[in-house]
């Protein structure tokens, strides 16, 4: 779970207030033992946590090719969600029944949202990653791309390392810092660890207790409303206003049913959403609900968001969803010339990268709405032609 928090607030930091990120590594390791002592830490501490600093090129070849995040949502869900794990979810719910009733009693997150996210973030723990934590924080730390987002993760490590949870030499994660089976950064254990299986210690690695709950707390901390959905299955009908679909519209479940969406079984399950057509009109719909937003507090991809939440569902017992016939996507090269051109007519689609984000998505069904198209924000080939 990659809680990153992408809204601070740069005005509040001083140049002073960090290590000068590129130049000098010797340099950079100085000034980081500089300002962890300057926190209070000793110098005995700071000394032996970073003796073994080293940058990692690898860290940042990952940074930089997030193919995944290129995918459609159809052929990202349907890679990650197997049949096997959905069994293998069933499996560890029962397994770890109380531990999930303790999940749902204290912190109000289902079992199906935290086995998904189990399942998605390391194959429910088989996989958590043979990345140098330590290594990885600073060397994205050092990385001038976003260093504010990793080096309080460095502190933080280091505070965990003082009380004997964190080994700068041999902890081992993600290539972003998460560590464990639902993979949080160690600000976020520090905030959110929960000691699980009553053994006096947080152990997010090898304890399944402890991570779920762990995980369970952080999501309640993140907004998390107990009793409420977070995602489900609708049928849209053939004509409607697509361009009140999308995360930045909201309206109540009466509205969209005067609109003709339906859900695909059932009532509704809460009173109010925003509609969300992952892959246009004509693929799969959903009705999100309020705690489908505290998803991009993990992750900021739509695409594994959207299946992170549906799944969720499939482990709840919702259905396979329906595909529809969607139109065709755009190939890479072609994403990245509609960016271009989303671009020259003044949309900020940020980083012209072939990745079909919030900013893009926003753009698009701006420029389909002018142009009398249905402004479903998928984007086509005929869309880039008019454009």
């Amino acid at each position: 779970m990659r809680h990153l928090c992408l809204a601070l607030v740069f005005s509040l930091i001083t140049p002073a207030a960090f290590a000068a990120c590129g130049g000098s590594w010797a340099s950079f390791v100085g000034d980081m033992k500089t300002e962890a002592i300057s926190k209070g830490h000793s110098k005995s501490d700071v000394d032996r946590f970073f003796s073994s600093a080293r940058q990692d090129p690898k860290v940042l070849k990952a940074d930089r090719s997030q193919g995944v995040f290129k995918r459609d949502f159809i052929d990202f869900s349907r890679r990650v969600i197997s049949q096997s794990r959905i069994n293998k979810g069933r499996s560890n719910a029962k397994k770890y029944a109380s531990v999930f009733q303790r999940a749902e009693r204290d912190y109000g997150v289902p079992a199906g949202v935290l086995l998904a996210f189990w399942a998605l973030e390391t194959d429910y723990g088989a996989v958590q990653g043979d990345f140098n934590t330590f290594n990885a924080l600073m060397t994205l730390s050092h990385d001038c791309r976003r260093p504010e987002l990793f080096r309080p993760q460095i502190f933080a490590a280091l505070e965990l390392f003082e009380r004997g949870n964190f080994d700068p030499k041999t902890t081992k994660g993600a290539w972003a810092g998460e560590i464990g089976m639902v993979q949080m950064l160690p600000e976020d254990i520090i905030e959110n660890g929960v000691d699980g299986d009553g053994d006096g210690k947080v152990s997010l690695k090898t304890s399944a207790p402890d991570a779920l709950l762990s995980g369970a707390k952080m999501l309640r901390s993140l907004g998390w409303t107990p009793g409420q959905a977070w995602l489900q299955e609708v049928q849209v009908p053939s004509q409607m206003d697509w361009s009140k679909t999308g995360l930045d519209s909201t309206l109540g479940v009466t509205e969209w049913a005067a609109m003709g969406v339906k859900p695909r079984s059932g009532n509704f399950q809460g009173n109010s959403g925003s509609i969300l057509l992952p892959m246009g009109r004509k693929g799969p719909a959903f009705i999100a609900y309020p705690n489908f937003r505290v998803y991009f507090e993990w992750n900021q991809s739509f695409v594994y968001v959207t299946t992170a939440a549906y799944f969720a569902t499939r482990l709840s017992g919702a259905p396979v969803y329906n595909a529809g016939n969607p139109d065709p996507g755009l190939s890479d090269a072609n994403m990245k010339a509609l960016q271009k051109k989303l671009a020259a007519r003044g949309h900020d689609v940020g980083k012209i990268d072939g990745i079909l984000g919030s900013g893009t998505r926003g753009a698009v069904q701006a420029e389909q709405k002018r142009l009398g198209l249905p402004a479903d924000a998928w984007p086509t080939v005929e869309l880039l032609k008019k454009l």
